[in-house]
């Protein structure tokens, strides 16, 4: 069979296959033997009756496109293999010429591996934001590490105080009359915390065990239940017990229960050091995915559409995945937040096709530099990926499929390619510049509507994958 080949628009091209008609024919004739039975004929046995009878009845077009089927697959891969195509998606045929007994002429459009245009990739300027680790962040780190060791400790011989943990029980009422929302037993509550609305904690302070009162507050004017906005109510309340958390002492004492070291002094120094080496990694890791971007940037690539919607596809799949993680699901997600599909899929193209670039850019630097993949780092891989599935090394690689190890093997030509581009990198170093001081507590707007009581926080939108370089 005859076939010419034509690239149109874009990464699209257009095969046009003739078929002589004796080919034709013979495959009309294939196509009656394995669908005649389809064909009731008044005085045959179904399946018995003559082509040309069929012909007559059902038109003499009857068996055409079941001869085009079968016609086209084994002339559409025998084209895509010459030319050496490689297509993204389903060809799309279109019938040009078809007559009984003529040469049989017909098309088909598809959208083809996009070809790459490498830009610099060797040799980029990148910078690299160096942090400087504060006393500060010691300070903070070290309070953390504390209150990670403090202990709950019921009061008992005091009242309230900020900061205290109370169990409490309250009644609150609008006009006399209780509201949804507004009566708890046993509710738990950290003064100070502000989860309540504005001027409940305060009230709540100097209270004893046992002790209950009326209070009066008033919601903010913007709150979200409609007939309590800038409404007065009144709260009973008792308090039922009261906790606090005892901090342990920033000593010798604490540094040994916590670490390796005797003394806080070689504590302190070597978490100093610890965090200077993960802002050093964090800058270094930050560095790297702007220079696989710059390296993405400077290439040309005609990205099919097809494939930009089939790495969507990917991508919505994974964050099901992770969703499903949460105890929810992509479907579930979209009905809490009120998207539709094809909101969520408007929202991450842009990220799918820029991801996919530098998934493309990525392999054509492996194949123009003909990057190999090191035995040694793909049983590292590999080892790690055993060691939590509980698994030794040799039985996961007896266990996988060729596949399946071509994807470890992948994800190390990766790698060294991102190793090479970092080598290759001009990289310069630059102090991470001061954010000016933020606004005193005191200038925010204190009508800020707060709950009455406490509820579950909502579903956060889960992050979208971006293009990272692997280490």
């Amino acid at each position: 069979m005859q076939y010419s080949l034509e690239k149109l628009t874009g990464n699209k091209v257009k095969i046009s296959f003739t078929a002589p008609a004796p080919v034709f024919e013979e495959a009309v004739q294939k196509a009656y033997i394995q669908h005649r039975g389809h064909f009731q004929v008044q005085g045959f046995r179904k399946g018995k009756a003559p082509r040309k009878l069929i012909e007559r009845l059902y038109g003499v077009t009857v068996f055409y496109d079941d001869a085009l089927e079968l016609l086209f697959p084994d002339a559409y891969l025998d084209a895509v293999q010459k030319e050496d195509l490689h297509p993204v998606d389903r060809p799309k045929v279109d019938v040009e010429e078809i007559q009984p007994g003529q040469d049989v002429k017909f098309t088909c459009e598809v959208f083809v591996y996009p070809e790459i245009k490498l830009g610099e990739y060797k040799g980029v300027e990148v910078a690299r934001t160096m942090h400087t680790v504060t006393q500060e962040e010691v300070d903070a780190r070290l309070k953390q590490e504390q209150k990670q060791m403090a202990r709950s400790v019921d009061i008992t011989d005091r009242a309230v105080v900020e900061g205290d943990e109370v169990n409490l029980d309250y009644s609150g009422s609008v006009d006399g009359v209780k509201f949804a929302g507004g009566t708890a037993e046993g509710q738990r509550l950290v003064i100070g915390s502000k989860s309540f609305i504005p001027g409940f904690e305060e009230q709540v302070v100097g209270m004893a065990i046992g002790e209950e009162k009326d209070i009066t507050v008033t919601f903010p004017a913007e709150y979200h239940a409609e007939e309590l906005k800038g409404k007065d109510a009144v709260f009973h309340i008792k308090i039922n017990g009261i906790k606090n958390e005892e901090l342990p002492a920033l000593d010798d004492d604490f540094a040994a229960d916590v670490s390796e070291f005797e003394t806080l002094k070689d504590y302190t120094e070597d978490l100093k050091k610890k965090l200077q080496e993960t802002a050093d990694e964090q800058a270094t890791s930050q560095a790297k995915q702007a220079l696989v971007q710059k390296v993405t940037e400077n290439a040309e690539i005609d990205i099919p559409d097809p494939m930009v919607e089939d790495k969507l596809n990917d991508q919505l799949k994974e964050m099901d995945w992770r969703l499903q993680q949460q105890g929810l699901n992509l479907a579930r997600y979209m009905e809490l937040t009120g998207q539709t599909e094809a909101q969520m899929r408007d929202m991450y193209r842009s990220e799918a096709r820029n991801n996919l670039k530098t998934e493309l850019v990525l392999a054509e630097i492996i194949k123009v530099e003909n990057v190999e993949a090191d035995p040694e780092k793909v049983d590292e891989m590999l080892k790690d990926y055993g060691d939590a599935m509980g698994k030794t090394l040799e039985d996961l690689k007896k266990e996988l499929n060729e596949n399946q190890l071509h994807y470890f093997e992948d994800r190390a030509k990766t790698n060294a390619a991102l190793d090479m581009l970092w080598n290759s990198a001009k990289v310069t170093d630059e102090k991470e510049k001061k954010e000016p001081a933020k606004k005193a507590d005191a200038d925010k707007d204190e009508t800020e509507p707060k709950k009455a009581a406490p509820k579950k926080a909502a579903a956060k939108k889960p992050a979208a994958k971006k293009a990272q370089a692997e280490e």
